[in-house]
């Protein structure tokens, strides 16, 4: 059973891991470099729980792939949930921030989307997920302007903030529950800036996200 961990408090709380909503293409430079559209709506897909693995863990990549990619990115909790929540709400309902990885097996992305067949694979195998500790909401002055950085084996490859993302806190929130109920431990991944590239065993990503916290993780290849 995965569990939300609180930076400072030196252990994991009671509240379970729930759902993993992830938003695709949520800024506008990431899109291009993706060569796909700038959606005009949030585009949605889903991790299982399983995929979360902590600050220190290990990305273990599957016998499948041999093009796993890194996406930094802002992870929202959702505190408190409901339905149908309007954006004048909606950060009412976060519990708190993290920083965390939606890594990628790129090349059988790739494969799908030629298909027509859904991310799923590529996107929800274990570990694909790996999530720093939260911060309180109150601990963050402002959520859309916060630095977000990734380095792999200490050379920076993406570096941005999330006052680039495409569409703010309150709007994913509002949009995903007008279609799924948001329940508390829920997790909202929330995109990923340009320079998304490929990792390989025994390399190091360190991720940050300002005013949050860090997260290193190694990888290695499944056994």
């Amino acid at each position: 059973m995965a569990e939300i961990r609180f930076a400072g408090t030196g252990s994991t709380t009671m509240m379970r891991a729930g759902k993993i909503v992830c938003l695709g293409r949520n800024y506008i430079e990431h899109a291009k470099e993706m060569k796909a559209d700038v959606p005009t709506t949030p585009v949605l897909f889903l991790k299982p729980a399983s995929a979360l693995i902590p600050d220190g863990g290990t990305i273990l990549i599957p016998s499948i792939s041999n093009d796993v990619h890194h996406e930094a990115e802002m992870v929202v909790l959702i505190g408190t949930g409901g339905t149908s929540i309007p954006e004048a709400d909606a950060m009412r309902h976060v519990g708190g921030y993290a920083i965390g990885l939606d890594m990628t097996l790129r090349d059988v992305q790739a494969d799908a989307k030629k298909k027509g067949l859904p991310w799923t694979v590529a996107k929800g195998f274990d570990t694909s997920a790996p999530i720093g500790s939260f911060v309180r909401p109150e601990a963050v002055p402002d959520p859309h302007n916060l630095d977000i950085r990734l380095a792999v084996n200490g050379q920076v490859r993406q570096q941005s903030n999330t006052r680039s993302m495409i569409f703010r806190i309150e709007q994913m929130i509002a949009h995903i529950s007008s279609i799924m109920t948001l329940e508390p431990g829920d997790l909202i991944y929330t995109g990923t800036p340009e320079g998304v590239g490929p990792v390989a065993p025994g390399d190091t990503i360190t991720a940050e996200l300002q005013h949050v916290g860090s997260l290193t993780v190694s990888v290695a290849r499944r056994s």
